[in-house]
């Protein structure tokens, strides 16, 4: 079988690198490495003809981000085999699937102590994204090479204007339940956001 672990560890962190190369290998799984995507950090497809399973990964995350990412693709993996499409895409079965796939990595300390306080909090009952968690979201992202210059709309004032990646203007209005509404000054759509979107705050002033 071949051993993934030399190209692995230029993501993850060289211990855990084995790991994933071996659950690569047992899976049959394709797993690649893909541009940039603002709409999603991983995705796991099922197998549809003769594709096997597919697993896609941002490279731009950091070696935490990436390896968390990855676990929680190779759940989705791992509740397809057991389950197929009987169950919810982040159901109890998912759930229970990447509590025990992360588990060895946690016992492995690889984590920083702040990931690791967040990561056991978040496991408790792990969401559909690891960027839904608040906490554990942050302390992943303070780990980035780059310093952004981009914020979180949690952090922004009400009424408040903002840009996104795309160079779309919005203000931010209410909160309705978990997410913020916010109106598009060119379109006047509303749209809702989820509190840790990241934006970039303009002074009212510049908008043309």
């Amino acid at each position: 079988m071949p051993d993934f672990s030399k190209q692995l560890s230029k993501y993850i962190p060289s211990t855990a690198a084995p790991i994933i190369s071996q659950w690569i290998n047992d899976t049959g799984c394709r797993f690649k490495v893909t541009r940039t995507r603002t709409s999603k950090l991983g995705d796991y497809r099922s197998p549809y003809k003769d594709e096997p399973h597919q697993i896609t990964i941002n490279h731009d995350l950091n070696p935490y981000s990436f390896l968390i990412t990855t676990v929680h693709e190779f759940a989705h993996l791992k509740t397809w085999q057991i389950h197929k499409n009987k169950v919810k895409p982040h159901g109890i079965e998912w759930k229970n699937s990447f509590k025990s796939l992360m588990d060895p990595f946690i016992r492995l300390n690889l984590f920083p102590e702040d990931i690791n306080l967040a990561l056991i909090k978040y496991m408790n009952n792990p969401a559909a994204s690891s960027c839904t968690d608040l906490n554990l979201y942050k302390v992943l992202k303070s780990y980035d090479k780059e310093e952004s210059e981009l914020i979180t709309i949690d952090t922004i004032e009400i009424n408040s204007y903002f840009s996104i990646k795309n160079g779309r203007v919005f203000q931010k209005l209410e909160k309705l339940r978990k997410r913020y509404k916010c109106l598009e000054v060119k379109t006047q759509r509303i749209y809702l956001f989820h509190p840790i979107a990241e934006v970039k705050p303009i002074d009212v002033n510049s908008i043309p």
